[in-house]
């Protein structure tokens, strides 16, 4: 794992370990790879977690084992937490920041233990864990604060007492969008992890409703039934058609946004399948999200190079920003001077909402069809249990030109029409474009042909 890797992740951790206990209780945390300690083999990690004994030195293994002694369950539950989430992490140790000998400080060392992660928790034990993860990674603290107070209040009253796994997830998923109103946090049942699978690692991938992002696993490494190198990817990175029509007018049917280290053949092969159409109608109404950066690398086909500031994500769980920018080279033709039509409905969600909102907002798309999801929130699967994990918000967008995202809001149309409508009315905007133009007398008697055979409308 590279330094830069580590110090993000030194930082996510040391917000969350901080967030389990008292204020002023743990004094920092520190990821260490081999070489930083003779303990840690290769490959593995050791999480080292400072606290404040307020003692003297003489005191310090007094006062760590009583602050120990006090704080058990939590402890046991970190530990839990780095096992599922983090298998790397085979240390986990805690001790005291003594500047005048820091090799003869006291260290509670606790190392993996697979029986915490196979062992079943209970119903409170999966709430009071989904808390803890909700208070340290939530996007918008102050609302984590009140959605779990709102919880432990039932909790206490025994509302999730004698509740299935997949019961105790809907009810604590409704709860906490009471107060969020945020339609990526939820809580959810997984299927068991095979035994020797390690799980997803802390950066995780954004999900909507339980469905893996297309793209999400590398398929020039995948591996076909006798063993063989597949060709591709099963889903075509999103890519679900891509067409000439009638009219030399484009159709891009995207229905997930892949990360452009997997995909970027395959955006750039089909950007150039559209490359000498008069227009580009990309339908983006069954599309459930993505990759932000493979956001960018859409996009950055339909300006004229680099320099365009597309949006930023603020990270809360480590209180940093990231830019993206339009980039300055693209694999083949950009699409430049010609007009783009996005389609939506109400199921275009996260991704794919970005990338209305972004050539929304830089008047570079026209979006018509429905108002999408609502669903701005990068979000990070986390397992709470083998079986049991809660979809956590962990930063949020802001697009440059208008100061705010689509959460809650959704992506409001330029021409809002149904769904079902959306691809005639676009065709027809692009079919009276080509029109306008002088095209050769073939494809203008292609798009008069095209036209005249869509259903009437009244969008222009």
């Amino acid at each position: 794992m590279e330094q830069a890797a580590v110090e993000r992740l030194e930082r996510m951790i040391d917000r969350e370990i901080k967030a389990r206990f008292p204020a002023g209780g743990v004094q920092r945390v520190a990821v260490l790879r081999h070489g930083d300690d003779p303990a840690i083999e290769p490959g593995e990690l050791l999480v080292r977690v400072f606290i404040a004994t307020g003692g003297e030195p003489d005191d310090y293994q007094r006062s760590l084992d009583a602050w120990a002694e006090a704080h058990q369950a939590a402890l046991k539950r970190i530990r839990r937490e780095l096992s599922l989430r983090l298998p790397p992490a085979r240390l986990l140790e805690f001790t005291v920041d003594d500047a005048s000998d820091p090799g003869a400080a006291p260290r509670i060392t606790m190392p993996d233990d697979p029986a915490l992660t196979s062992a079943p928790l209970s119903g409170p034990e999966i709430v009071e864990a989904a808390l803890g993860l909700l208070r340290s990674s939530y996007v918008f603290p102050d609302r984590a604060e009140q959605a779990a107070a709102a919880v432990e209040r039932r909790l206490a009253a025994g509302e999730y007492d004698g509740l299935d796994e997949a019961t105790l997830a809907e009810r604590l998923t409704a709860h906490l969008d009471e107060v969020c109103a945020d339609k990526h946090l939820r809580v959810r049942v997984m299927p068991p992890l095979p035994a020797g699978r390690e799980p997803p690692g802390p950066e995780g991938r954004t999900r909507r409703q339980g469905r893996p992002v297309p793209g999400g696993t590398r398929g020039r490494d995948d591996r076909g039934p006798e063993g063989g190198p597949e060709r591709g990817h099963p889903l075509n990175y999103g890519i679900h058609r891509v067409e000439r029509l009638e009219g030399n007018v484009g159709y891009l049917d995207l229905r997930g946004v892949a990360d452009p280290d997997d995909a970027g053949p395959a955006i750039a092969a089909a950007m150039e399948l559209v490359t000498g159409t008069f227009a580009l109608i990309i339908d983006l109404r069954r599309n459930h999200g993505g990759s932000p950066d493979g956001v960018a690398f859409w996009c950055s086909y339909l300006f004229p190079g680099g320099g365009i500031h597309l949006g930023d994500i603020f990270h809360a769980d480590t209180g940093e920003t990231r830019q993206f920018w339009s980039l300055a080279y693209v694999p083949g033709d950009r699409y430049l001077g010609r007009p783009v039509y996005l389609l939506t409905s109400h199921e275009t969600f996260s991704g794919g909402e970005d990338f209305c909102y972004t050539l929304q907002a830089q008047g570079r798309a026209e979006v018509i069809g429905e108002t999408t999801g609502g669903g701005a929130h990068p979000t990070r699967m986390v397992p709470i249990s083998r079986t049991v994990a809660i979809a956590v918000p962990f930063a949020r967008s802001i697009n440059p030109v208008t100061g705010t995202n689509w959460q809650g809001t959704g992506v409001v149309p330029d021409t809002a029409v149904p769904a079902a409508q959306a691809y005639d009315v676009a065709y027809a905007k692009a079919l009276r474009h080509v029109l306008s133009l002088t095209v050769p007398a073939p494809v203008a008697d292609e798009a008069r042909a095209a036209l005249a055979a869509l259903p009437p409308t009244d969008q222009g």
